[in-house]
């Protein structure tokens, strides 16, 4: 009875993330249906075959622990240059965005170059892009943007598809930022692995099999709502479909693409910073307001005392909680569970996931163990309001033409993500 409770509760947390992605398209009438049935397919099947199949399972282990490997390489860079300063600098946890984040984007940024002129990277992800671009007949440059998605996210991607960006439709760029927010980066993963497992290696373990799962699943849930969001108008041929990422571009040697590579990513990194530190300014300007607004009008007294202390007063993440109580509860988490989880849900899309992250271990024992883990797959990804600076910057940084169709998406493709990560959570409630 549980499981078909579950299988209900997952297909009616399905239809209507479908139904919202639905109302919010712009050419309801140009949603390719098939695209939908195809994405949907892939991302049950892939929640079936990780979370119910053993041999599955043991596969994603390894590459998980695969992948934190790789990014550990980068600590050694970090600590040579930082901790010549200071011993303690990059172990400081107000400094670990700065320290540990934007250089991991500069060594991403060199590593895909050179995997680019090795032509390992095209190995890597052709796999899982060759799946998605027949089964859902994408072009080339949207299925290798949403495979490198699965393991390097929203910042290090579009460099993949460098010689692509240029040239992308609308409906391409759509597709790029929606997989980009509903992704995590290689470079979070260990810190996401910490927050969740804390120091129990069993537990560290658990959090890292279903983070690498959520990452994978939500690659094609990206690919349906961006598809439905805005639909491609260009009617797809062979030749589109072509996942080839032409080498040359990548440095006419191994030391040229690193070079080129690590100046890509400083650039990157740079504007990554920039627009980060302006859009949490913004949104902490907001909640200064709303905290005033809330002061004379005596509202920060009532929401301290109904919450429990949990919100000071009114504030964008108060209100963001209240607003996805509900959708915590469409998702297939209990009733008594959807306030505290609908709290983390606001707190990630009008913070981060970090934040939000950070505060679910706290918030544990007020939550079943079915909360906790479509809470864990709801959270996993970088759809809040900075990361569309973040894109915005980042992207148009390599592509400069593409810069009034970022901003002009911005929005539409932060929902499109969120809803992708919505839509996992849904699907891994089905099989929890």
């Amino acid at each position: 009875m549980d499981l078909i409770t579950n299988i209900f509760r997952g297909l009616l947390g399905v239809a209507v993330m479908l139904g919202i992605l639905y109302l919010m398209s712009n050419n309801k009438r140009g949603i390719k249906w098939r695209i939908v049935a195809g994405g949907m397919f892939l991302q049950i099947a892939l929640g079936l075959l990780v979370l119910k199949v053993e041999v599955v399972t043991i596969i994603f282990d390894y590459v998980a622990n695969f992948f934190v490997q790789v990014l550990n390489f980068t600590q050694s860079g970090i600590d040579f240059l930082f901790h010549r300063f200071d011993n303690n600098l990059v172990d400081d946890a107000l400094n670990n965005f700065v320290f540990k984040i934007l250089p991991t984007i500069v060594f991403f940024s060199a590593l895909s170059s050179l995997l680019y002129y090795l032509g390992i990277l095209q190995i890597i992800t052709k796999g899982i892009a060759w799946v998605m671009s027949r089964t859902m007949k994408l072009t080339g440059a949207e299925s290798l943007a949403a495979a490198a998605n699965v393991f390097i996210g929203q910042t290090e991607a579009p460099l993949v598809i460098r010689p692509y960006l240029e040239r992308m439709s609308r409906s391409e760029i759509m597709c790029l930022m929606v997989g980009g927010f509903a992704t995590i980066a290689g470079s979070v993963f260990a810190a996401y692995v910490q927050f969740l497992g804390g120091s129990d290696e069993a537990s560290q373990h658990l959090f890292a099999r279903h983070l690498l799962t959520a990452s994978i699943m939500s690659a094609p849930a990206a690919i349906v709502a961006a598809k439905m969001i805005l639909p491609e108008s260009k009617e797809i041929t062979l030749e589109d479909q072509r996942l080839d990422v032409p080498k040359e571009k990548s440095g006419s040697n191994i030391l040229d693409s690193i070079t080129q590579g690590a100046t890509d990513g400083f650039k990157l990194a740079v504007n990554v910073g920039i627009m980060l530190l302006v859009f949490t300014a913004m949104i902490a300007m907001l909640n200064a307001i709303l905290f005033f607004i809330g002061d004379i009008t005596h509202l920060n007294t009532a929401i301290m005392d109904a919450t429990g202390g949990k919100f000071t007063g009114l504030s964008l993440e108060y209100i963001l909680g209240l607003v996805f109580a509900p959708i915590a509860w469409i998702l297939g988490v209990p009733w008594q569970d959807s306030m505290v989880v609908g709290q983390l849900l606001g707190i990630k899309t009008a913070v981060n996931e970090f934040v939000a992250y950070g505060k679910l271990p706290e918030l544990k024992t007020m939550m079943t163990e079915k909360s906790i883990i479509i809470t864990t797959y709801a959270l996993c990804g970088f759809a809040n309001f900075a990361s569309i600076g973040i894109q915005i910057g980042g992207i148009s940084a390599l592509a400069p033409t593409q810069r009034k169709n970022l901003t002009e998406l911005g929005i539409k493709a932060m929902i499109g993500g969120t809803i992708a990560s919505f839509l996992t959570a849904c699907v891994a409630g089905m099989f929890s």
